[in-house]
């Protein structure tokens, strides 16, 4: 345990490492403030003295009067606050170099990763870690660090100090310390399973605010979200009675620490102490004031302490999290990989399982595309189909196998010469809360205004385009939210014609197309798959019958493979797929007297 906790700490310090100069530099500041509010405290105990003492009174070989004792008590009192607030400012300023560093570096990793590992591990968890965790960091290093530097040095000049002017009261007040500390351990006390069942609670509620989110309109057509979101609801019930439980725990202790640790107590003993003292004629009166004034910074010092443990495990919980996914391997690449000369994609005993799942999602999957043909992917669900187009432009990287394109493997080739050979439309469109233009040239980011209206015009949503006030620059909103779902799936042809890729990756665009925009988008997949190599995934038969062959998977297996008249013949799978198909399009709503007419 104590290794792991070793661990834990030397974690969070290597990931905070880029602003440590911040950090030492903050504690510092705010040890020095401390050293110069206990000064300032003496100061006040000496004014005190000197109006006992009729105006004046020898210290330290100095005259102490009223005048001089109150300026060197407003520069102490300054010179504190300045101290403390250039700290802060300094841990403030090195928090937000690491919340960049960090992001920067998270985003630079992810694009590293296997998309795959991306969609896989879902947009909860990657929020967590990019935004909850670095803030939390964040929070540390702002917040928590500067108050080390005063929580360790405090306690210790000013026991010094009482213990020189009086041990009696020194014992008396570290009595009250040492108390407190001890109920203040227990309060905090913490396990790693407690603190990764809150976190993981904290991850479901991401995860399912998210999704409860996108489906609000689902949600307001359909019910209140009490059904259709309980996975929302029982996530917040989750983290309620994980939080109430770690409250209880320690509820009784953390009271206790808290009153033990705030001033009044040790002011109450030190002062009852100190009428003794004064009573017996062994303690003076300044003494008293000055061992009464430092003993509550003493112990107001340690009151942070509870707050940076708290600050101190979310930090390493987050640190942790962030080391995780940074430690993560990206994706092997080349940096000078091989050029394919042609366009011929071969899958040659192809066998993959995703992550943390032991079935096979492929197995010795082997397929040729010529190129400038087209080869559709059918089969039931959960048949393997997106995950052979998903392979091609490499969103994980195969168990066991190749695939080649013009004979070579594309994990020799660049990412660059990759998705400059491969482009994929998928069937879930996607556009960014930019203008439509740049929605577009996200493809090709040096295209010209001509390249792209030319894009435009083959993906049939020019004329659309131009029929907004402001065209081209027009937003497409959150989500593409201001388009249609016909409007949006051009515009991503759009990109693709664009990009001008020799091989296309089409997940049916046409599945959710409305009649009016089928044609369209029908129109704008002809501009973008001319004299190219297709794989595509498809939903509606009718659309395959003239492709130049059909890849028929079942249970991440290819078990036909063919022309579409050919398949029908061996009456198989597909010829059952095909009977189903036809038997929906005859499928329509009748009216419910039209029986009796």
């Amino acid at each position: 345990m104590p290794d792991e906790k070793s661990n834990n700490y030397s974690v969070l310090w290597r990931i905070i490492k880029p602003v440590n100069p911040y950090i030492y530099s903050a504690m510092l500041l705010h040890a020095l403030g401390s050293v110069a509010t206990i000064v300032a405290l003496l100061l006040l105990s000496l004014v005190v003295a000197v109006l006992f003492e009729n105006g004046s009174l020898l210290f330290l070989g100095i005259n102490w009067r009223l005048s001089n004792t109150l300026v060197s008590l407003g520069l102490a009192g300054a010179l504190a606050f300045i101290l403390s607030s250039t700290g802060f400012a300094v841990s403030h300023l090195g928090a937000l170099n690491l919340e960049v560093d960090l992001r920067t570096r998270l985003a630079e990793h992810m694009a590293q990763l296997p998309l795959g590992h991306i969609i896989t591990n879902g947009t909860g968890s990657l929020k967590k870690v990019v935004l909850d965790d670095v803030k939390n960091l964040h929070t540390f290093v702002a917040d928590s660090t500067p108050l080390f530097g005063r929580s360790y040095t405090a306690p210790v000049v000013s026991a010094i100090l009482m213990f020189v002017i009086d041990w009696r009261l020194a014992f008396i007040a570290l009595s009250i310390l040492v108390t407190g500390i001890v109920a203040m351990s227990i309060s905090i006390k913490d396990t790693h399973e407690i603190r990764r069942t809150y976190d993981n609670s904290l991850s479901s509620i991401n995860a399912a605010v998210i999704e409860f989110v996108h489906a609000m309109i689902v949600v307001r057509t359909f019910d209140d979200g009490t059904s259709s979101f309980k996975r929302y609801h029982n996530a917040l019930e989750s983290f309620r009675t994980i939080f109430i439980e770690w409250m209880q725990k320690c509820d009784r202790s953390t009271r206790i620490s808290m009153t033990l640790l705030s001033p009044l107590p040790t002011m109450a003993v030190v002062i009852c102490g100190g009428i003794i003292f004064i009573g017996q004629g062994t303690l003076t009166l300044p003494a008293f004031v000055a061992v009464l004034f430092i003993s509550t910074v003493m112990v107001d010092a340690f009151m942070p302490l509870m707050w940076l443990s708290s600050f101190l495990k979310k930090a390493k919980a987050a640190a942790g999290r962030i080391e995780e996914m940074l430690s993560l391997p990206p994706m092997p690449l080349v940096e000078q990989g091989q050029l394919p000369e042609e366009t011929t994609i071969e899958f040659t005993g192809v066998d993959f399982s995703y992550e943390n799942r032991t079935d096979k999602a492929l197995n010795r999957v082997s397929f040729t595309a010529l190129p400038g043909t087209t080869t559709a992917l059918v089969g039931p669900s959960g048949s393997g189909k997106t995950t052979v187009a998903r392979l091609l432009p490499r969103f994980w990287d195969i168990d066991k196998g190749a695939i080649t394109i013009g004979g070579v493997d594309i994990r020799n080739m660049t990412n660059d010469v990759l998705m400059n050979t491969v482009t994929f439309v998928f069937q879930d469109t996607y556009l960014f809360h930019d203008t439509l233009a740049n929605n577009i040239k996200m493809a090709k980011p040096d295209a010209t205004r001509e390249e792209v209206i030319a894009a435009a015009k083959a993906a049939q949503i020019h004329n659309f385009i131009m029929e907004l006030p402001e065209g081209y620059e027009t937003h497409a909103g959150d989500r593409g939210g201001r388009l249609s779902g016909g409007q949006r799936q051009r515009i991503t042809i759009a990109r693709a014609i664009l990009r001008n890729t020799p091989i296309v990756v089409l997940d049916e665009a046409t599945a959710f197309a409305d009649p009016e925009s089928e044609e369209e988008i029908i129109k704008a997949i002809s501009s973008l798959t001319r004299d190219k190599t297709v794989i595509t995934i498809a939903h509606r038969l009718s659309s395959i019958t003239n492709v130049d062959q059909i890849l028929v998977l079942d249970k991440g297996e290819i078990v036909e493979q063919g022309k579409h008249d050919e398949l029908l013949i061996n009456k198989g799978i597909y010829a059952g797929l095909w009977s189903n198909y036809e038997a929906a399009q005859a499928w329509g709503l009748q009216a419910k007297g039209a029986a009796h007419v």
